[in-house]
This record gives C-alpha cells, structure tokens and sequence, in this order.
C-alpha cells in the first residue's frame, strides 16, 4: 500500500513540475509580459496544483472524499504542493 501511495505521489509530483512549462506556453500564447505574465503564471501553478490535489482525494477504499475530510484534505494537499502560493 506504501509502494502504490509512493508512485501515486511522484507521478503527481512529476506532473506538477511539467505544468510550469505549460503555463509559460500558455502565457506566450496570450502574448503576456512583465507583472500581467507573472500574475497569469502563479494563478496557472497554483490551479495546477489544485487539480493535482482533486485527483489526490480519494480514500482508502477508491471512494472520493466531501465534506469536511475533503476540505481538510484539500488544505493540506495544497500546503504539501506549495499551490496554496
């Protein structure tokens, strides 16, 4: 179980470091520059981020988390990503 939580993990780490490059396209694309591409960059990470944790909340049983345990889960997923920027 601690394996397939360890691959689960880095393959979604693995995806967060890709969505940099994507955001950046995404930015060239929209011809932004200076504070406007910044700003479009960090919102583009942190909703990368966000999705990444919405894939993340599932518990044990393959069931998707609410309520209450979903949002705390959330918090926390989004501290761990650094999405929360």
């Amino acid at each position: 179980m601690r394996a397939l939580i360890a691959t689960v993990s880095l393959a979604l780490l693995s995806a967060l470091a890709h969505a940099e490059p994507a955001c950046e396209a995404k930015a060239a694309e929209k011809k932004l520059a200076g504070a406007a591409k910044t700003s479009f960059i960090k919102k583009c990470e942190k909703d990368a981020g966000g999705a990444a944790c919405e894939a993340k909340a599932v518990d044990k049983n393959g069931k998707a988390l609410a309520g209450a345990a979903k949002a705390s889960f959330m918090k926390k997923c989004a501290k761990e990503t650094g999405a929360a920027k």
